[in-house]
């Protein structure tokens, strides 16, 4: 999710790089003792997670916004434990009279919530005494428990009416046309590290589930068009034959193709059954998440791309919009060109899912193969949203992480990948999301580390430790180590843990063994310590060959020093420095200008590099 920019340092010692270690707490230490995780960053010896299949069948009806359904779930416990009770995830509830959430609700949205018709686990019925829900939170007894390597098969019915009017993420985007997420109760996630996850559901910190194989029958009203998480197989039932050959024509083919038209739209002649109701059925395995959506008078173009050499595997690409939303036009070329970039450039792993469709809604949201975007006022928005909700698809989706603890562990990278992204669609580019924000509020009251807990954050403190501040620090560490050797650490970290649940001490491990180095002098001072960015040009000396310059970190978090050199004769140069600079501790660093002309000014700064006192960052000859 992108949202809008938001409006006691640490002391630096020299230390010997082989000695120095991360606090780890003592939740995590006891993992290490177990065998679950490992000091390397691997998975341990004894790491386990669970997973589920769910077969859901839902009806959505979107003239009263009814979703109903029912879910037959297969959960696979996995763990060493035995469970005598399950957990169950309503996000729903968000919208339930009395709900605690992080903001407003329109009145109109606040009501009943979801309704729990029915539920069994292996066979028995559970009582509704036995099932009162804490709002997002339903623990269940189970009657008999689940062992070790047992599976619980769980039926549930329920019914919820989709919120209109509070588009948090999901809901009615204007009649018509409707994005549902969340829309199904789940099992949440029991890990080796907080067993159940109690987390309630706010509406800012993001989500935390498990991988599972989703096979889902949507049914809505005929002349409805449903887009969602995995793999249309019923493509020639429900499209009329012209319109699935187009669907299958844009699977083959780099071009854009015009599945949808406007003109299409009017005729109405898109869905096949003539039958009030068609029935769209998806499947999709080892995602984390099922999402759809539906509309009957949007437009959808679409595109493919190889994203894999080695098998020719294609990935395609979908934009679905009003036609009204003219800045949506171009979102199918920005969505390409962004998995593109992501297979081949940064994070250079090939793109992992067949289809991503970006979905004209009114959020900036990220779901498996899914994206809910709202119309933008710019081009540069619409580049800079597009690519970031797809860098998504790596972070949190294809690693597992926990964004409810962690937000920093995928807002972090979809932000940079943003920034490098961006750049590549558009040249002109030069996106700078979040870095005023941090520049001004580094180190004040509100500028907690970045490894506090999300849930123990709201507001600007919440915005920079998710956003910018682990978005830079990634970016300073690929600038250290080169693309090569970064790229290399970060396919450690991904091999390490795709499809699994990483936690903040695997990311660091994982990168450290990668790149052969220990970087924890980094990781050390970026996420775990307070501090403020700022450097300043402390002064200028005339050598024999040119200048030296003396540039000074008065803050206490290390980043790259960038020169930019204008001469006597309007012509100019830049120099750059890694953090590497910083790693021994060191208050200064000497930067030789080699020259023969004389110098007019020096300028310290670059785009993505803040400084919270910049004043002092020009020098000019003379003064």
């Amino acid at each position: 999710m992108k949202r809008p920019a938001l409006l006691a340092a640490s002391l630096l010692f020299p230390l010997s790089l082989a000695a120095q270690q991360l606090p780890v707490s003592r939740t995590i230490r006891a993992t290490y003792a177990k065998g679950t995780r490992a000091e390397s960053g691997r998975p341990g010896p004894k790491y386990w997670q669970n997973s589920a299949d769910y077969t859901i069948k839902v009806n959505f009806d979107p003239a009263t916004r009814r979703v109903s359904g029912t879910a037959a779930i297969a959960y696979h416990n996995q763990s060493p434990d035995s469970l005598r009770q399950v957990w169950f995830k309503l996000y729903p509830n968000l919208y339930q009279k009395g709900a605690p959430r992080a903001g407003g609700m329109s009145p109109e949205d606040v009501g009943e919530g979801i309704t729990v018709e029915a539920l069994t686990i292996n066979g028995q019925a559970v009582a509704a005494a036995d099932r009162p829900a804490s709002f997002t939170n339903l623990a269940v007894p189970a009657r008999r428990a689940i062992a070790p390597g047992q599976t619980a098969n769980i039926t549930v019915a329920y019914s919820y009416t989709l919120n209109s009017g509070s588009h948090m993420r999901t809901g009615e985007v204007e009649p018509g046309a409707d994005f549902v997420a969340y829309f199904f109760p789940r099992v949440a996630v029991y890990d080796d590290i907080d067993g159940w996850n109690k987390h309630p559901y706010l509406g800012s910190q993001e989500f935390y589930n498990d991988f599972a194989n989703f096979s889902v029958d949507v049914t809505v009203p005929r002349n409805f068009v449903v887009w969602a998480t995995g793999d249309l197989t019923n493509a020639d039932q429900v499209l009329t034959k012209k319109y699935a050959q187009r669907l299958r024509e844009a699977e083959t083919k780099d071009g854009i193709t015009s599945i949808i038209s406007e003109a299409d739209v009017k005729r109405r002649d898109i869905t096949a059954s003539k039958n009030p109701e068609n029935t769209w059925h998806f499947e999709a395995r080892n995602v984390t998440d099922f999402v759809f959506a539906t509309t009957d008078h949007y437009v959808w173009q679409a595109s493919s791309l190889v994203v894999d050499p080695a098998t020719q595997r294609r990935t395609r690409v979908d934009a679905v919009y009003n036609p009204k939303h003219k800045d949506f036009e171009e979102v199918v070329q920005f969505a390409r060109k962004t998995v593109e970039a992501m297979s081949y450039t940064f994070p250079k792993w090939p793109f992992p899912y067949a289809h991503e469709t970006i979905f004209d809604g009114l959020d900036q949201m990220e779901y498996p193969m899914m994206v809910n975007d709202n119309p933008t006022s710019t081009r540069e928005d619409a580049i800079t949203l597009t690519d970031h909700e797809i860098f998504h698809t790596m972070f949190p989706f294809y690693m597992g992480t926990n964004e409810t603890k962690y937000g920093w562990m995928d807002e972090g990278w979809a932000t940079i990948g943003e920034w490098i992204i961006s750049g590549i669609i558009d040249p002109k580019l030069d996106d700078n999301y979040g870095i005023a924000p941090y520049a001004a509020a580094a180190d004040t009251e509100v500028d907690t580390p970045i490894m506090t807990l999300s849930t123990q954050q709201t507001g600007t403190a919440f915005f920079l430790n998710s956003y910018p501040k682990p978005g830079l620090g990634y970016l300073y560490v690929k600038d250290l180590l080169g693309d090569e050797l970064f790229t290399k650490a970060l396919h450690t970290y991904i091999r390490n843990w795709n499809g699994k649940h990483p936690m903040p001490h695997d990311f660091f491990n994982s990168m450290n063994e990668g790149a052969g180095r220990n970087l924890n002098w980094f990781w050390q001072r970026w996420f775990f310590d307070g501090g403020y960015p700022d450097l300043a040009i402390s002064q200028v000396t005339k050598t024999a060959t040119g200048y030296d310059v003396v540039v000074e970190s008065k803050g206490t978090k290390p980043v790259p020093v960038d020169l930019t050199i204008t001469f006597a004769d309007n012509s100019t140069a830049k120099l750059h420095r890694t953090i590497g600079v910083w790693e021994s501790g060191a208050k200064t660093v000497t930067v030789p200008v080699a020259t023969t002309k004389a110098m007019k000014q020096m300028k310290l700064g670059a785009t993505l590099v803040p400084d919270s006192y910049p004043q002092d960052n020009v020098w000019v000859a003379g003064k």
